[in-house]
């Protein structure tokens, strides 16, 4: 008996597009790492990018719980002494309506070189519309 090991031209990925009106953030987050690493599929291996590439749509729409808008920090530093920023979510929202929403994908994936590749393979879309009709996505619910 030996052990299935996929290579590169065995692993077929899928655009796949979530709908985030009216969902938990960390819960969209959650489901599209699953999809980008590949848990999903039987041939999944921890090493390889197994994924589908994901399509995040409405994501300025995606809800969180209780008092988190005002209460839920996210930070940054300039490299300087005392350069540490913070703002809210409400703020980060407003601002830059896509980023809170990678902030939380990215957060779920491996920390090394796989999770930064794999993390190429999300788009995140505040409106409705998406520039990728001619990869023929499917969608995605959970």
């Amino acid at each position: 008996m030996k052990t299935y090991v996929p290579r590169e031209g065995d692993i077929k990925k899928k655009w796949l597009v979530i709908d985030a009106n009216g969902k938990v953030l960390g819960r969209v987050a959650a489901e599209a790492a699953r999809l980008l690493r590949g848990k999903h599929k039987p041939q999944y291996t921890p090493y390889l990018d197994c994924g589908d590439h994901v399509v995040i749509i409405n994501a300025s729409k995606a809800c969180i719980t209780g008092r988190k808008a005002q209460a839920k920090k996210y930070y940054r530093h300039s490299g300087y002494l005392g350069g540490l920023k913070e703002t809210t979510y409400e703020k980060l929202v407003a601002k830059h309506p896509t980023r809170a929403m990678m902030f939380a994908v990215k957060g779920m994936l491996p920390h090394n070189r796989l999770g930064r590749q794999l993390a190429t393979r999300v788009r995140i879309y505040a409106g409705n519309e998406h520039p990728h009709e001619a990869q023929n996505p499917e969608m995605h619910t959970f």
